[in-house]
């Protein structure tokens, strides 16, 4: 600082003697030159930056940017005009609200004065331009170092040639003073620099995305033409409060947000960054808007560009609490205070708070932190202090996040306290953030809050969190059903909130699991010891097959019926870890379909281990069980082989086959434990059940079809004899391998595989987007892998597993396999996370009843609750459907319809 002086001294003598520095303009040249390097240069660089400081408050600037003649110009008055709003704001003269204001009227004054000069320079479509101010720029809370937001609207009869060059002429000029940024018009970067006014409507009407609708909230005009400027934010007003926000359009709002989180997350910048980490400047703003845009249709005082006088007026109409209210408005003067100060420094955008040494604690010093316990040099430094602070109001910002949108609904809704928010007020949020039924919503609320207990109080406290996390589930209100449910059961409401209060993260687990769908919902409610442990990742990691089975074995061993009870609780209770698991992102959707064998293979074995055989018997599991590609729907596919011979041993084995079915399939499909099929055992439902290893070989011998040849490619022992799967798999071996393919034969295969695709979908159901079925589907891709494997006699029961080899073999081209490879992922992932979200319900133990399809959902909002699972926009997931099937249906073509 006391550089600075020297150098002032030097350089304006005549301009700064040191006997006539006041004291007040002393302090205000110690405050900037303390606080920034770029403006301790420019105090010595410039003559007239001194006298600037020292005009008194309220005068008009000696070099206004009115009347700046040229580019160069314009930069040297706004640098004056910055330095004297700094100044006043590092002096204690101005709040933040009129800090940010002066240095958005300053940018409008640069762009104005940019629009005049390039009309001076001939460029006459500059007067039919209105420069659109938004973002910080348009809301008038400008940071010191913030690009500049803004869109440009052309009147309507201005040549569009003429326009853009008038525009980028604008930029230009204004660009010398500011980082001038255009990414928020239609389009972004690929837009039009400039259109029309009925050019905006139309691209609002049927292309905007909801975050294109968040960022109209800041629309102002900063310059240019104003009439045309008013009709556009006319418009744009009408855009933004038409339409109710619905719950898709929030749900992408806020996964946006995440996503952003994630990423700071990733740089290991959380603690450290101010604006977009957790408990930032982001959160304050995200939150105010949200609640604008949800009940600012109905409510027009809300409609305010600011976000201090939002959050106020949100407080006052009663749609935030008072002290949460209070609580923002504290901690955003806080951390914008902090980012002024950072970006003064050297007037660079930067939002990141240093990670320590000099540059923090000059950071502490210029917020004006002193060393805690002492003076200089004596005590904690000031930092410790400053990082407490900071700490105290990120935590606290991101604590009413958490639960800002839903703490005014529990008043209204639970009879607690005195209510500010009106009914129709509360529905409207409810249905904004997913909640589509406000009476259920509110007998379910009441019901977990009932009673004066402290687990009735503690429950209330964690319900706003609560609903936040169900809220970004694919279905709220069933997710908000099954904690209901859950805390109803006998003995549980105290445990449930006590280990809620324990583990944050088994809560929002447990949101995640009821939000998803009623199946796993319901599996959660028959198997709650499971459910509340899996706040921990051990608990969600993967069963050892091995176990499982021995788990399997142990259960199946007594009386059918305790046999069938054992077995459904280990079945529901695996797949309730196995869905969890990977929902959660504990495991990786590829295990899923091993998984699930592994304890399709666990069920049949105990199973027949508990029907008694009285003869030699095997299980061979074939299909997608055989594969080891099970999804959560799938039946499992077995052929039933003995070793006898005579009237006998078959109606043995028979009754060891009904036995079986009936033990695992059940009487009723509330009894099943899950559905097995024998239906590629020779002669179909045709046939007897089991088959003697005799009668196999002389099937085989002589009637084996082609198509039966190729179901033969994913045979494989499960469970029984082990000398008879061995000669069983012999005989597999054998009719697959040892005997040629004929021409003849392929053409059976690609007549029935064509067969299919005129016949077997559904009526009803969409081919367009059908996730087995479809062009480029599961059934194209396995009977292409499948038709390959046996031309170039490449053995591997998963499809998975055989592409890789067939490309090995050099029988699948690099670009072929990925194409395969990709569309096989994404069909079985999304397949699988269909039957969880609303494809299936459970019954009483885990099996379930089909109520869809297998096709991307052609309701709306079953399509959306499907997206959301994977936090994407119903339209991103067709179009990715889309893009795999397509290129995998060319490898169809070429590969197997040889087109």
């Amino acid at each position: 600082m006391r550089l600075v002086f020297s150098r002032l001294l030097e350089a304006q003598p005549e301009t700064v003697p040191a006997t006539e520095v006041g004291e007040a303009l002393a302090h205000r040249i110690a405050s900037v030159a303390g606080a920034s390097r770029s403006l301790a240069r420019l105090l010595t660089a410039d003559p007239e930056a001194v006298e600037a400081l020292a005009m008194p408050p309220g005068a008009p600037p000696s070099s206004p940017v009115s009347e700046a003649v040229d580019g160069g110009d314009l930069v040297r008055r706004k640098k004056l005009a910055y330095l004297v709003i700094a100044a006043d704001d590092l002096c204690g003269e101005d709040q933040l609200e009129t800090v940010g204001s002066r240095l958005s009227l300053l940018a409008d004054e640069v762009l104005e004065a940019a629009c005049r000069i390039a009309l001076a320079e001939g460029l006459r479509a500059a007067a039919g331009l209105a420069v659109i101010g938004m973002g910080k720029q348009g809301a008038q809370e400008l940071n010191y170092a913030s690009d500049v937001d803004v869109v440009f609207v052309a009147a309507g009869g201005l040549d569009s040639a003429e326009a853009s060059v008038a525009a980028r002429r604008v930029l230009a000029i204004a660009g010398q003073a500011y980082r001038i940024d255009t990414d928020l018009r239609p389009e972004g970067r690929n837009g039009a620099l400039v259109r029309t006014l009925d050019s905006y409507r139309a691209y609002w009407s049927r292309w905007a995305r909801p975050w294109e609708y968040q960022a109209l909230l800041k629309a102002r005009t900063a310059a240019g033409d104003r009439e045309l400027g008013s009709r556009f934010e006319a418009e744009a007003s009408g855009v933004v409060w038409s339409e109710p926000l619905d719950s898709e359009a929030l749900s992408e709002l806020r996964s946006m947000k995440a996503r952003t989180e994630e990423i700071v997350a990733r740089r290991g910048l959380t603690g450290r960054e101010l604006k977009r980490g957790k408990g930032g400047i982001r959160d304050i703003e995200f939150a105010v808007q949200l609640l604008q845009l949800v009940h600012g249709r109905d409510d027009p005082l809300l409609r305010v560009r600011p976000t201090l006088g939002a959050l106020a007026e949100l407080q006052r109409g009663g749609y935030v609490d008072e002290r949460d209210a209070c609580l923002l408005a504290l901690s955003y003067r806080f951390l914008r205070t902090v980012e002024h100060r950072l970006q003064l420094v050297e007037e660079s955008q930067v939002h990141t708070v240093p990670p320590g040494g000099e540059p923090r604690d000059h950071l502490a010093r210029v917020l004006s932190f002193a060393p805690a316990g002492g003076g200089e040099g004596t005590g904690r430094p000031r930092t410790d202090r400053f990082d407490q602070v900071l700490a105290r109001y990120q935590s606290s910002v991101r604590s009413i996040h958490e639960r800002l949108f839903f703490r005014p609904l529990l008043e209204v809704f639970t009879s607690e306290g005195h209510p500010r928010l009106t009914e129709a007020a509360a529905s409207e949020r409810l249905a904004a953030f997913g909640f589509r039924h406000a009476d259920r919503a509110r007998q379910a609320l009441a019901e977990l809050t009932r009673g004066m207990t402290r687990s009735s109080r503690l429950m209330q406290q964690l319900l706003p969190v609560l609903l936040g996390w169900l809220s970004e589930t694919p279905d709220p209100d069933v997710g908000l059903l099954g904690l209901r449910n859950l805390a109803s059961l006998p003995h549980q409401r105290d445990v449930l909130v006590g280990s809620f209060r324990d583990s944050p993260e088994l809560a929002r687990r447990l949101c995640v699991v009821f939000g998803t769908g009623q199946r796993l919902g319901t599996l959660a409610i028959q198997h709650p010891s499971l459910a509340l442990r899996i706040g921990e990742d051990a608990e969600l990691a993967a069963s050892d097959p091995a176990e499982l089975t021995e788990h399997a074995l142990a259960a199946a061993d007594s009386s059918p019926e305790q046999a069938a009870k054992g077995l459904r609780r280990i079945v529901g209770q695996e797949t309730l870890r196995i869905a969890a698991s990977e929902l959660l992102g504990v495991s990786a959707p590829a295990i899923v379909p091993r998984q699930l064998a592994a304890l399709g293979d666990a069920a049949l074995t105990a199973a027949l281990q508990s029907v008694a055989t009285g003869v030699p018997f095997g299980l061979v599991a074939m299909g997608r069980l055989g594969g080891e590609e099970l999804s959560y729907g799938s039946d499992l596919d077995v052929v039933l082989v003995y070793e006898g011979s005579g009237v006998r041993d078959a109606a043995e084995a028979e009754r060891v086959a009904i036995s079986l079915f009936k033990l695992l399939n059940g009487a009723t499909p509330s009894d099943r434990i899950w559905t097995v099929d024998a239906s590629l055992r020779p002669e179909g439902k045709r046939g007897p059940l089991a088959r003697s290893f005799e009668a196999f070989v002389e099937y085989h011998d002589r009637w084996v079809s082609a198509w039966e040849r190729q179901a033969l490619l994913r045979a494989r022992p499960l469970a029984g004899d082990p000398a008879l799967l061995a000669r069983y798999m012999e005989l597999v071996e054998e009719t697959l391998w040892n005997k040629p393919f004929t021409p003849d034969d392929l053409r059976e295969i690609r007549k029935l595989k064509a067969r299919t695709e005129r016949e077997r979908i559904p009526t009803g159901e969409d081919p367009q987007f059908h996730l087995k079925l479809g062009r480029g589907s599961l059934a194209d891709i396995e009977w292409t892998v499948q038709l390959l494997q046996i031309e170039h006699r490449v053995a591997s029961t998963s499809t998975a597993g055989a592409i890789e080899a067939l490309t090995n073999a050099g029988a699948l081209g690099q670009d072929e396999a990925a194409a395969l490879g990709e569309a096989l992922s994404f069909l079985t992932t999304t397949r699988a996370r269909w039957h969880l979200v609303g494809n299936f319900i459970a019954g009483a133990g885990g099996p379930v009843t089909k109520l869809g399809s297998d096709s991307l959902p052609q309701h709306p909002d079953a399509l959306a609750r499907l997206a959301r699972s994977f936090g994407e926009r119903p339209a991103e997931l067709r179009e990715q459907y889309r893009r795999v099937t397509r290129r995998a249906r060319t490898v169809v073509e070429r590969r197997f319809y040889r087109l």
